[in-house]
């Protein structure tokens, strides 16, 4: 069951038990396996990466609050009232304060996934008080600090499907606003789905973040989805209740995995709980970015051939982390993509019973998405580097680019993949959202709209190296509403192949913007 304010949802629970240190687990190797980034000799710890937080309430911050001097792990950059500053010890809660914790906590015994990240944290406030036009104005604030350079943003709230009988189509102006300010702002949106009564809030129903849902342990990791995520086919008992709180149509909300149940936090007397929900599955991926982003600044400060700006675009992250989540445990030979471990959905179904496993148009599990998070793959995924289309590349690597309509982009792998080996693809692009700015000043002010211009849809093929038609495809996917395509398929036989991009169907730009990335096994 979640915390619910009003029409406003926390998507975490909480309950005081003894100190059992779960933070650590769920950061560390039976986790996220982020701890490992921060030791030598990688020692990635989110040093000056911006990241931003948004939720009905705030984190204490140190000199400010009172509740602080008992919670000294965290200390946020800036905390905030929307778009102003902040009234000490006002709008204050320990539920932000937990999420806070998951991302920057610097404690031995209890550490966040980035905890030297610049973290800057606003309150949305009570719900007597404000609503949708508050929330988005809220999220922009916090786009816009540290001078213009978050790389991502977390939401563990939402708006209740309750509050104003709207649906998950991505038409509500919150929605709107975080697919029109990823692009405005070049921030990956990282979107807590809610579990329990009132549904999978707003904006779950996003195109151009990353929502998740939480895994529990089971046999010593977090590897199976909580039965308290409220992501399933509508069928059976509840069927009523489920078909309104996911996606409307086809699509599927849940992009992402992380863990999330049972985590162990501070509260703000100092004691230790262990909270579960998605609330505290989302700040392990917003973390995470903040690693993997010191790594590409410090890249780019080498001024590497194969390292760009584009290392920044919240497309790459998107697809980086979509494409290294774990699936199946690999056996030691690399031909699952050295995956660390299985990851099963409320049933005990793996990967290889989903339907996205076998039909093309359907790129996400409805429970799992492409699988859980793991750090310590996305690290290696992002550090493989940028690639080119039209060149030969890498068997791992990554790439931002564009293509015109009806026509596509095509990455040659320089070296055969081994037959009976995986494959993983993912193709990440944006809806395009435009801002009604009526007053001309480049920025959302309350009382101002949303236009949806629609998404153009991409499609992405693994074909032999000779091979120049779409339909004679080894595997494929060809979402017709999602803007994610993602492939994780068996090779056949031993033998060259390549990754086409094709923009199949023109909606708003004739030349669209995607984030691409692959892992593959080649000959040892």
């Amino acid at each position: 069951m979640s915390k619910q304010i009003g029409f406003w949802v926390f998507a975490g629970i909480s309950l005081l038990v003894s100190p059992v240190l779960a933070l650590n687990n769920s950061v560390g190797q039976n986790g996220i396996n982020a701890l490992r980034l921060h030791q030598p000799p990688y020692n990635l710890r989110g040093r000056k990466i911006g990241i931003g937080q948004v939720e009905v309430g705030r984190p204490v911050k140190l000199g400010q609050d009172k509740a602080a001097s008992m919670l000294e792990v965290i200390s946020p950059r800036a905390v905030f009232y929307r778009n102003q500053r902040p009234i000490a010890d006002k709008n204050v809660d320990d539920h932000a304060s937990m999420v806070a914790q998951v991302m920057i906590a610097r404690n031995k015994q209890l550490s966040g996934v980035a905890p030297e990240a610049k973290l800057y944290s606003s309150a949305i406030g009570a719900v007597s008080e404000g609503g949708q036009p508050q929330e988005c104005l809220t999220a922009q604030h916090v786009a816009l600090q540290n001078s213009g350079d978050l790389r991502a943003i977390n939401f563990s709230f939402g708006e209740s499907l309750e509050g104003d009988d709207a649906q998950l189509n991505g038409k509500e102006l919150l929605t709107s606003c975080v697919d029109w300010s990823a692009r405005e702002h070049d921030v990956l949106y990282v979107v807590a789905g809610n579990q329990g009564m009132g549904g999978i809030p707003i904006p779950t129903d996003n195109f151009n973040g990353i929502t998740t849902a939480y895994t529990m342990i089971k046999n010593g990791q977090f590897s199976k989805v909580d039965f308290a995520n409220l992501s399933a086919f509508p069928v059976g008992i509840g069927r009523s209740v489920i078909k309104k709180e996911i996606d409307f149509g086809e699509r599927r909300a849940i992009s992402l995995l992380a863990p999330g149940g049972q985590i162990s936090v501070y509260n703000q007397k100092g004691e230790i709980e262990k909270v579960s929900g998605s609330s505290f599955a989302a700040p392990h991926i917003t973390g995470t970015v903040a690693l993997l982003q010191e790594y590409g600044d410090r890249q780019l400060r080498s001024k590497l051939a194969n390292w760009s700006l584009d290392s920044r675009r919240h497309e790459v992250m998107k697809a980086v982390l979509l494409n290294s989540a774990d699936k199946i445990a690999d056996r030691g030979d690399g031909l699952l993509l050295d995956m660390e471990r299985t990851v099963v959905s409320e049933k005990n179904e793996t990967w290889f019973d989903a339907d996205a496993y076998v039909n093309p148009r359907v790129p996400l599990d409805i429970q799992m998405g492409t699988g859980q998070i793991n750090a310590w793959r996305a690290y290696r995924q992002f550090s493989a580097g940028e690639a080119r289309s039209k060149q030969s590349v890498s068997p791992l690597g990554w790439d931002y680019e564009t293509v015109k309509a009806n026509q596509y982009q095509e990455y040659e792998l320089e070296q055969p993949l081994v037959a009976g080996s995986h494959a993983a693809i993912t193709l990440a692009w944006d809806r395009q959202v435009m801002l009604n700015d009526f007053n001309r000043n480049q920025q959302y002010d309350a009382g101002e709209t949303f236009r949806d211009r629609g998404l153009n849809n991409l499609d992405v093929y693994l074909l032999p190296i000779r091979e120049n038609s779409n339909m004679r495809n080894i595997c494929s996917s060809s979402s017709f509403e999602d803007s994610i395509e993602h492939i994780f398929c068996p090779i056949p036989t031993t033998g060259r192949y390549k990754i086409r991009v094709y923009y199949r169907h023109q909606l708003n730009e004739p030349v669209q913007s995607y984030g691409l990335a692959w892992w593959t096994k080649t000959k040892d």
